[in-house]
């Protein structure tokens, strides 16, 4: 057989908002099963097929952080034994882990100053739970800038998956099956571009035969043919009937994943299943390219304008004021240096409700969701109020840990550096608990 020149990378991104996991077992326990499900079937075929599996998985830090919780674990223990089906991914060397924002924010619409906590946090949780660092990264609702790139590469990412249909090669030659090199203020970041109609029919449905012969087509009328050929489908692990599906066989994983692996085994698929950090060192991106600003397509929207979650002006007014309290907080980071001192366990709370107020589900409903936005915001606004009242009374009531934090404050490792002078360095070693 002819050495194969077409690679296959496949992703699955895991995401639920914070307290989502609660309310689905509580609300509707069917549901709740089915998405469960999800999480425990990919480790468990990755496993089944460890000899030619490779699969790119990406958990946001909230997801994991309600994995982590007592409670989730009890209460979904009769589905799936949560803490097991963590070992499963500790286990699966074959799945490549792809970090997220923590909280799966929409880095364009988030205030830069709040990029590298949401990464960092992100990072840490995926290295806490599963022990080993993600060297890809994943934007969530693929929304992505250039000016991302630095960011990333501070926070140890060594590759960004980014919606083919916004890449920009520098040779003006349209080429979604190779990846390319994107540099911002001289800093340099390798980037895949995800084929969009192969990544929709991996989320609605396909078979191994249909996809062999649209890749293989796609790619012989490519504009580089001869070269090796990286096709890149990426799309939700657990959102849609054919990932929900109860019965195996006629799910994603029984209907396409097991076949197409059982026929690479055979030695007759043209295709070859990589891992994105094994590839990329081999195929050594040259060709450069820039990216425009943009998401994946939502509906009938292009990505383009982040409709999706600005298109309302509820839903401008909500991106607005989560704006205006992260810069009152940065404001207060950097203008009172006793703001951790005196009022720390305020700060903590203000900072991590900011960057919940962040999740993109929040927005991603229209108007509906909003409600859980401003649940974080509200009481956010109250406790940099009382951050301010504690600094006006010069109050050091907080006193009796490290170099005068509070026991909590000093433990949580958010007060303890100052925010306003973070580097890659002062990583932390775990995200924040349930």
């Amino acid at each position: 057989m002819a050495e194969t020149t077409i690679y296959h990378a496949l992703g699955l991104h895991m995401h639920q908002p914070p307290g989502n996991l609660r309310l689905l077992i509580e609300a509707n326990p069917w549901e709740a099963e089915e998405i469960l499900r999800c999480y425990e079937r990919a480790a468990r075929y990755a496993l089944r097929y460890r000899d030619v599996a490779k699969l790119h998985v990406g958990f946001s830090g909230v997801l994991l952080e309600q994995f982590l919780d007592q409670d989730i674990i009890d209460r979904y223990r009769h589905i799936v034994d949560i803490p097991a089906m963590l070992d499963l991914y500790r286990e699966a060397d074959n799945i490549e882990l792809v970090g997220m924002g923590y909280y799966h924010p929409i880095f364009p619409l988030i205030p830069h100053a709040d990029w590298p906590e949401q990464l960092e946090r992100g990072r840490a949780i995926i290295e806490r739970v599963f022990g080993r660092s993600p060297l890809g990264f994943w934007p969530p609702e693929m929304a992505f800038t250039m000016e991302m790139i630095p960011a990333l590469v501070q926070a140890g990412y060594e590759y960004v998956v980014v919606e083919g249909v916004h890449v920009r090669p520098e040779d003006g030659i349209s080429d979604i099956f190779r990846p390319y090199i994107a540099c911002h203020e001289g800093v340099c970041l390798n980037i895949v571009p995800r084929d969009r109609d192969l990544s929709n029919a991996q989320e609605s449905g396909l078979n191994p035969r249909w996809f062999q012969d649209e890749v293989c087509w796609r790619t012989a009328v490519s504009p580089r043919p001869d070269e090796k050929r990286l096709v890149t489908t990426w799309s939700d692990g657990e959102n849609g009937g054919w990932f929900r599906q109860i019965h195996e066989p006629s799910g994603f994983f029984g209907h396409f994943f097991a076949p197409y692996l059982d026929q690479c085994l055979a030695g007759h698929y043209p295709i070859a299943p990589v891992c994105l950090s094994q590839y990329l060192p081999q195929a050594r991106p040259q060709a450069h390219a820039r990216v425009q600003t943009g998401s994946w397509n939502v509906g009938s929207s292009s990505g383009e304008d982040f409709s999706q979650w600005t298109g309302s002006e509820r839903q401008r007014e909500a991106v607005g004021e989560v704006q205006r309290l992260s810069g009152r907080y940065w404001d207060l980071c950097r203008g009172q240096v006793d703001a951790y001192r005196f009022a720390g366990e305020a700060m903590v709370r203000a900072r991590r409700l900011i960057l919940e107020a962040e999740t993109s589900c929040f927005l991603f409903w229209g108007d509906a969701w909003l409600p859980h936005l401003y649940a974080r915001t509200g009481p956010a606004d109250q406790a940099l109020c009382e951050v301010e009242a504690r600094l006006s009374a010069g109050s050091e009531d907080l006193a009796g840990g490290p170099d005068g934090l509070s026991d909590d404050v000093a433990q949580s490792g958010v007060g303890s550096v100052a925010p306003a002078a973070r580097s890659g360095s002062d990583r932390p070693t775990s995200g924040p608990g349930a």
